[in-house]
């Protein structure tokens, strides 16, 4: 009987050895798929990021180009505004799924830049709008022409106009020959109708084509909340999230490790709940980003404090996409005045907080521009030769201004530039696990001159990282911080990864939290420091 016994719990521990074995390799296989967590995005406008051929327009091979100087950012991921043809400068209305814009190149150019791109380890994320087309895609040239085209039903009718506006407050309903068809953002750009089944199959075979055909990582997908009206319900309708889930399971069978980014420029708890459903695996934070830049214009700590707590509430996996401006906001540099420091600020509030942070090209040097669009996406400033290095030709748009400092070249060599705080903070982020998924902790910052200070510890199981921030144009010598939850494991040292500046290590008490903790005597005027707790 004993022997049987010491049997049986010899075959119950091989069991939970083999499931504990399976569930690391979940576990590991998890992690493989999700790449994303550990990845600094680059949002480019091909168009505008570099010319290889002389005629103005920025290309794929430019782009090719120019992967040392991404490298050389630390840069690990790209997202490409659309790069299909379309009778716009910007994209965003197709007229053909299947090929590249031919001031772009060929479909065999983005091959050979997509090969280069994953042997150097980055990866590459296409813009795929797929709510509507442009009115010049044959689809809808069909369908506007012949009532009794198949593919009428592609797209959305009326015989009458039905009276109701847009979400961007102009007419949703546009006349034609044959009909009132709807065009959520302008009439350029018919919706396309996502319950329609022959509609969907076509979106499947797109994705397939450049996801397994091609060989891409993933798409960000354009105006997400407007896939699926309900009548006058023309945002965030239950109908939309219901095609969602559909559409990402298709994906993850498709490509489990593939990418899909939504844009859902919505309040937070909109947001949040194409994520809780497993709609999409990032969100674009549109409210974590004016957060952001408010603070460090303002020089306050309060609006990036509020924001992360939030942030934590509503994506307590850190699945939201963090950033400052894109290519439909005035610039970032522009919004904070032209000040350099405050840039710092801002970038350092986007690389050490949580969530997985998208750049715009020129962030990093500080290109400027506002409205109207096209001179938010003018081209990027390399040097100081003609067009600022962008082009041997009459660029499509001219630079924003060939100034001495703003400039790759200028600020490459310079370790007090704008663009050397970028690239250390993308370093500091790819060395340290802590800064890319660790959990987010609360600091308390006290003090009569602590308001400018915003303090926060980033945590992984290998590391324990303190950040400490003075946003503000005054040197602050009045605060102390208090670790409010967790624990930071004993018997610490303190050593600063960024500034490589002395510090003092924090006394714990009996929860493993420091309290009245002082790392310097000073925090000086618009100044970021990383604290490692050894």
């Amino acid at each position: 009987m004993g022997r049987w016994w010491l049997l049986w719990l010899l075959v119950i521990a091989l069991g939970l050895g083999a499931i504990g074995l399976s569930l690391m390799g979940v576990k590991k296989e998890l992690q493989m798929h999700e790449w994303w967590r550990d990845a600094v995005f680059y949002e480019v406008f091909v168009r505008s990021f570099y010319d290889s051929d002389g005629d103005g327009i920025g290309d794929l091979r430019g782009l090719q180009r120019k992967l040392d100087y991404l490298e050389w950012l630390g840069i690990s991921a790209l997202w490409l505004m659309p790069i299909f043809p379309s009778p716009s400068y910007h994209g965003y209305d197709v007229t053909d799924y299947f090929s590249v814009n031919p001031d772009y190149g060929t479909l065999e150019d983005f091959k050979a830049l997509l090969k280069e791109a994953h042997r150097r380890g980055l990866r590459i994320i296409l813009d795929l709008p797929i709510n509507h087309t442009s009115d010049k895609h044959p689809w809808f040239q069909a369908a506007v022409h012949d009532p009794d085209s198949p593919y009428r039903s592609y797209y959305l009718w009326s015989e009458t106009d039905p009276g109701y506006l847009s979400p961007m407050g102009g007419p949703a309903w546009h006349p034609s020959p044959t009909g009132y068809y709807y065009a959520a953002f302008w009439s350029g750009m018919p919706d396309l109708n996502l319950e329609n089944p022959q509609v969907i199959e076509e979106i499947h075979k797109i994705v397939r084509f450049w996801l397994v055909d091609v060989g891409v990582d993933g798409f960000r997908l354009d105006a997400v909340k407007h896939l699926i009206e309900e009548g006058p319900k023309q945002e965030n309708t239950e109908s939309t999230h219901r095609w969602l889930r559909a559409f990402y399971g298709f994906v993850k069978e498709l490509k489990p490790e593939a990418l899909l980014v939504g844009e859902v420029w919505s309040p937070i708890r909109e947001v949040a709940r194409y994520i809780q459903n497993d709609e999409l695996d990032l969100a674009f934070e549109f409210d974590t980003a004016a957060a952001l830049v408010r603070a460090a214009r303002e020089g306050l700590a309060e609006p990036a404090r509020r924001a992360h707590a939030l942030d934590r509430f509503y994506y307590p996996d850190e699945r939201f996409a963090t950033f400052l401006a894109n290519h439909d906001q005035d610039r970032v540099m522009s919004q904070l005045g032209g000040d350099w420091n405050k840039a710092k600020m801002a970038a350092s509030l986007l690389l050490m907080g949580p969530g997985v942070p998208f750049l715009y090209y020129g962030e990093e040097i500080g290109l400027q521009g506002t409205k109207p669009d096209e001179d938010i996406r003018r081209p990027m400033q390399w040097d100081m030769s003609p067009n600022a290095g962008f082009t041997t030709g009459k660029p499509w748009r001219p630079p924003f201004g060939q100034t001495v400092t703003i400039s790759v070249a200028a600020q490459q060599d310079n370790p007090n530039s704008l663009l050397s705080h970028y690239r250390r903070l993308i370093q500091l982020r790819r060395e340290h696990e802590a800064l890319r998924v660790g959990a987010y902790l609360k600091v308390k910052v006290e003090g009569s001159a602590a308001r400018s200070v915003y303090a926060f510890v980033r945590q992984s199981k290998e590391e324990t990282l303190l950040v400490v921030m003075n946003l503000g144009e005054a040197p602050v010598r009045d605060y102390s911080l208090t670790l409010q939850e967790g624990q930071v494991p004993g018997g610490q040292a303190a050593i600063e990864l960024l500034q490589q500046t002395a510090v003092v290590a924090p006394s714990l008490n009996e929860q493993g939290r420091f309290t009245g903790y002082r790392p310097l005597h000073e925090l000086p005027p618009y100044s970021t420091f990383i604290v490692c707790l050894k």
